[in-house]
């Protein structure tokens, strides 16, 4: 349940097309619903703007099938997060309008549409998001090398189903700096930059230091030996000398992309 849906299920009820059982009946799994193996946080969209995501690793197929299905029932989309090809094929073949993002690792379950007068009821205009907030501008996902590239992905592709724009400039690390800086006017252009990088992670210091604007700096585990798996670009962003940069968890591109949506919309 969303906010689209709910003012529009109220507005029905206030209007006399929909009775109020017909109402409690549709609100009856609010604020949870209960499947045995969890349990589905279907108020989660009225509290944040973005109904819940399922994180796929650890769970059976049966189960990720089972919670896309209900949460489909009452959202606009579903992201299933870390889908490997495998669990992805036995998604869109129960969804066979879902979409996978191979490279992000993300399948997007299209959900239920409201109708046009639930839309119209929250007042739906251009320009705001699928968390029913006005959108800045452009998120720019930054990437240090190929390698980051998979995170990078999560983060452009979560920002965008939430409604940001998105663009990507890719493999422009500081071993080659020439690279970023000769792209420094979509930098500026940018309203919100996540900077996705692994080795020392230096890049995101370069970046918040050029940029008047707010910096998502996600670590990636991408490196040698002495990189610890992500950790020493983690603590290389923690340390960063450049201000407004906020760090996310290591390979945590679902974060800085949704982080980055909520700093991109009014």
């Amino acid at each position: 349940m969303d906010l689209v849906r709910l003012r529009g299920l109220l507005e029905s009820v206030r209007a006399g097309v929909a009775s109020v059982d017909t109402a409690m009946d549709q609100l009856r799994d609010l604020p949870y619903e209960d499947i045995g193996f969890a349990r589905l946080d279907h108020h989660r969209a009225l509290r944040t703007g973005f109904p819940e995501v399922i994180f796929c690793p650890g769970k059976s197929t049966e189960q990720v099938l089972a919670i896309a299905e209900r949460l489909a029932a009452r959202s606009a989309r579903v992201l299933a997060t870390r889908a490997e090809p495998a669990l992805a094929a036995a998604i869109r073949e129960r969804f066979p309008a879902a979409r996978y993002h191979e490279a992000a690792r993300i399948v997007v379950v299209p959900g239920e549409e409201p109708g046009a007068g639930a839309r119209q009821a929250v007042g739906e205009v251009e320009g705001v998001s699928a968390t029913g907030r006005e959108v800045r501008g452009t998120v720019l996902v930054v990437s240090a090398g190929t390698a980051d590239v998979p995170v990078a992905e999560e983060a452009a592709v979560t920002a965008d189903e939430m409604g940001s724009p998105v663009e990507r400039l890719y493999d422009v690390g500081v071993a080659g700096l020439h690279r970023l800086l000769d792209q420094r006017e979509r930098l500026f252009r940018a309203s919100v930059i996540v900077v996705v990088a692994g080795m020392e992670g230096a890049l995101v210091s370069v970046v918040g230091g050029l940029v008047s604007r707010p910096v998502v700096a996600v670590p990636t585990s991408v490196g040698y030996g002495a990189s610890f798996h992500g950790l020493a670009a983690l603590l290389t962003m923690l340390n960063s000398c450049a201000t407004g940069v906020a760090v996310m968890n290591i390979d945590n591109g679902f974060g800085g992309g949704y982080y980055a949506h909520l700093v991109n919309t009014v």
